[in-house]
Order: C-alpha cells, then structure tokens, then sequence
C-alpha cells in the first residue's frame, strides 16, 4: 500500500509539473496544459498540439524521459511485487508442507466453525500437534493469522486427509456442519486408517448417532445435548459443576485433572497406590484408573496395583502433574 500511494502521488506530481511547464512555456492554459502533458506522458502523440518555443521543446524532452523512467519504474516494481507475491506463497506452501510431512501422533481438525475453534484452542494449549482441514477460504485466512496449520479442502476427499498426514495420526475431530458430511468423512477416515480414532460431532436427530457409530466413529458427540445436561446440572448440583470445570480449565485454583499413561519401564510399573507414593512425592490424588482392557477403577484402593499400559486419571495442580508425567 505504501509503495502505491508513493506511485499514485509521483504520477499526479508528474502531471502538475507538465501542465504548469507548458503552461510556462507555451503560454498554454490550464487544461490544454493538461492535455498535452498526458498525451507526452503516456507517448501517445497525437499531432494536434506541439511546442513551438526552444524553451518549450527543451522541456517536452524532460517531461519524455523523465515519464518514461517513472513508467519503468512502476512497471517493474508492479512486476517485482507480483513475483514476491508469488514466491512467497510458494515458500509458504512448501514450509507447510514439510511441516506437515514431519507431522506424527497428531490430530486432525475437520472443520473450523465455533466447535471447531474451541477444540484447536485446547488442543494448542495443551500442545498437541494439530492440524485444520477447511473449505472456506476467508476461514483459512483466520486459521493462518493463529498459525495452525491448514489445508484447505474437503476433508471427506481421500487425497486430502492422505496430504494431511492421516496415516500417522492419533486422531481426527469431524466438526462440520452437517451430519451428512460428518458421515462422509468418518467413512473416508476409517478406510484409510483403521486404528485411528475417530471423534465426530452428531446432531442428536435420530438414528444419526447409530450411523456414525456404524460408519466407524469412535466417539460420537452431540453438542446440544451436553449443552442441555451441563445446564440442568449446573441447576440441581451447582457446586459439583463448578468444581469440575475448574479442574478441567485449570482455573484460578491451578488444580486441574489429566490422564497419564504408565510406560512399561516406568518405575511405578507393578507398584500398588502406597508404594508409588504417588500422593507423598507429588501431592496428586489417583481419582482412577483405566485398565488395558477398558476396565475403569473409580476411586482406587490403596492397595490397587499399577500396571503397565494403565491410564491413571489423575488429580492437582499442574506443575505437580508434570513432575509425575516425567516418572512415566
């Protein structure tokens, strides 16, 4: 923009100063100034009206090459503000694209409404590597100013969730409006990785839950109705709610609640809840744990064992959770 006002300014500065040249020299007026100094700018030359005086030809040389160094000049930054233009876009394409090469155990974002929006902003705060899939082009601008990564496309197209990385994925969220295409896409998703999994968001009309189960979603999500069921709680057990979206957001309290996978060569591994003095060393509250098997141990004993490949859900504040994420 700055580079045009200068030309646009230049150029009128241009015109002033043949029309008040010829008007000098030529005893010219105004607007037959004008005239004659556009049709020398822009070498058109029509015969009408030429300089007679010595001091007006002397001047129309001036004007001639000084005209046709200001049109080079814009010509040329025109073409270079193009290329760069171009190049850039290229570099940045390319950027992304190795990016997105390198990409492994992350998430893919089907869509980028108000769902979606909230679901990447929590996924980017707990740094989990993600990236957008998008149709809309003005939405894909709003997803490169937060500097997600982004493909613009049909996510329910082979091509595209392949570019997107989806065979070394962890998962994909499928936010889209509809639940046709939500459908679509999980279909898409499921063929080209079987062991991914899959969370998609449903409608709640019925019957649409049972397809996308079928289509092979493994969770299926109706906003609607946690919406209605997160307000009647917050009527009948206020408190209680409260106290969970604390410990979800990590809010002022910095208590929040998190899983954490025990590895094979964790210490911790074979120990019960007393001996792991989980609760000694880190001040962390074992609320459950989930076994391999999808077994889920609601409020553990103290003598319940750790095992390998168990998923301990667990409770506190946030800096004492990293340290026991380490041991893991």
């Amino acid at each position: 923009m700055r580079k045009i006002i200068i030309v646009v300014i230049v150029f009128i500065a241009l015109l002033f100063v043949g029309t008040f040249g010829y008007m000098y020299f030529e005893n010219m007026g105004f607007w037959m100034g004008m005239y004659l100094t556009i049709i020398t700018v822009f070498t058109v030359g029509y015969g009408d009206f030429v300089p007679i005086h010595p001091s007006g030809r002397v001047f129309t040389v001036f004007l001639v090459l000084t005209s046709v160094s200001f049109v080079m000049y814009t010509f040329s930054k025109i073409t270079e503000t193009m290329i760069e233009g171009e190049l850039r876009g290229l570099y940045k394409r390319r950027k992304m694209i190795r990016q997105i090469g390198r990409l492994r155990d992350h998430y893919i974002v089907c869509g980028f409404g108000r769902i979606g929006k909230e679901i990447c902003k929590i996924l980017q705060e707990h740094q989990r590597p993600l990236i957008v899939i998008e149709k809309d082009v003005e939405e894909i601008r709003a997803i490169e100013e937060l500097q997600y990564l982004q493909m613009q496309g049909d996510a329910a197209d082979d091509e595209v969730l392949i570019n997107a990385g989806i065979e070394h994925a962890k998962g994909l969220v499928s936010v889209v409006a509809s639940d046709a295409d939500n459908l679509y896409i999980t279909l898409t998703a499921r063929g080209l990785n079987p062991n991914l999994y899959i969370m998609t968001r449903s409608s709640g009309a019925p019957g649409v839950q049972t397809k996308l189960k079928r289509a092979g979603a493994t969770k299926v999500i109706s906003p609607y109705s946690i919406g209605a069921r997160r307000m009647a709680h917050l009527i009948v057990r206020p408190t209680v709610t409260d106290f969970i979206d604390l410990t979800m957001r990590a809010g002022e309290l910095d208590l929040i609640m998190e899983e954490l996978q025990v590895s094979p060569t964790s210490h911790l591994n074979g120990k019960n809840l007393i001996e792991s003095e989980i609760r000694k060393k880190y001040d962390v509250i074992v609320v459950a744990i989930k076994r391999q098997d999808g077994t889920m141990l609601f409020n553990p004993k103290s003598e319940t064992r750790i095992m390998a490949s168990d998923i301990l859900i667990v409770l506190g504040a946030s800096e004492h959770i990293v340290g026991l994420g380490k041991e893991m």
